[in-house]
């Protein structure tokens, strides 16, 4: 099963990072040196998907398709200094996929940010990105979504456990195994009560969606926070096509707030041969 597009909402004003965000979107703060929304492009390139769509709000758009794009200066300037490793880092950005953007005016929930997209994704089903949520894993975690959704026809969500204290503030589902790595959902309760969880499994910033999710989206009220939210969306399908859950392996880091940012950061740079060694060094020292 090929999915060849991949819509990522990075709308916001990304207070909880305040102030750099007054000039800075959130999704390109450095996760050690490369932002969020890097790490997710090449996990869909990475799974074979060809076309990036970000919904952004005003003024986002600019920084987002400048990172993602050719820049003839810096790449002179590399070129004139024979710096020949990081010009083809760079150049390898710029042609990691196809990056287009649409401008979402009003913030009005994560559902309404993927219906921004249907004129661009139209009648194929698709991936869903929360550039919040990285994910380390030796194979890329859509990948796998999208066999699941090649197997069954129907929509896909990423799956973990998450603590009690998280359960009020997550997407959480009532499950059915199918095999230690996929799951039929029985049911799905957008930012439940403790008391009122059917588990603490919560949705994690993955998804692979059946165009049938537009119609629905265009006709959802609000939910939660009194926004549009896709879990109440993508509960109407569980019937039929069916919503299917990943259980995925790897490492999570959710960089939507600056302490998981840094926990982040410090994730990547330990995976890094040329930086690893010294940081693991200082950490002890501290």
């Amino acid at each position: 099963m090929t999915i060849r597009k991949a819509v990522m909402p990075v709308a916001g004003f990304g207070t909880r990072f305040l102030p750099v965000t007054r000039a800075v979107p959130k999704n390109l703060l450095p996760v050690f040196d490369r932002p969020s929304v890097h790490l997710c492009v090449e996990e869909a390139v990475s799974a074979g998907i060809e076309d990036i769509i970000f919904i952004v709000s005003e003024g986002q758009d600019g920084p987002i398709s400048r990172y993602f794009g050719p820049q003839p200066g810096l790449e002179n300037a590399l070129a004139s200094r024979n710096n020949v490793e990081l010009l083809e880092q760079m150049r390898e950005i710029a042609e990691m996929a196809n990056v287009s953007c649409s401008i979402q005016n009003e913030q009005k929930g994560l559902g309404h940010a993927i219906l921004m997209a249907r004129e661009e994704v139209g009648d194929e089903a698709f991936a869903v990105f929360l550039p919040d949520d990285v994910i380390w894993a030796d194979i890329p975690t859509i990948g796998e979504m999208i066999e699941v959704h090649g197997a069954t026809g129907g929509n896909v969500v990423a799956l973990e456990e998450v603590s009690d204290t998280d359960v009020p503030s997550k997407g959480i589902v009532a499950i059915k195994r199918i095999s230690e790595t996929r799951s039929r959902i029985l049911d799905m309760v957008e930012k439940p009560a403790l008391e009122d969880a059917p588990s603490n499994l919560a949705v994690v910033g993955r998804y692979v969606l059946t165009a049938e999710i537009f119609d629905t989206l265009q006709y959802t009220p609000a939910g939660a926070l009194g926004e549009i939210q896709l879990t109440d969306a993508i509960a109407r399908h569980i019937e039929s096509p069916g919503v299917y859950g990943y259980h995925f392996g790897g490492e999570h880091q959710d960089v939507g707030n600056p302490l998981g940012a840094l926990k982040a950061s410090v994730t990547a740079a330990l995976k890094r041969q040329d930086v690893a060694d010294d940081l693991r060094a200082w950490l002890s020292g501290l």
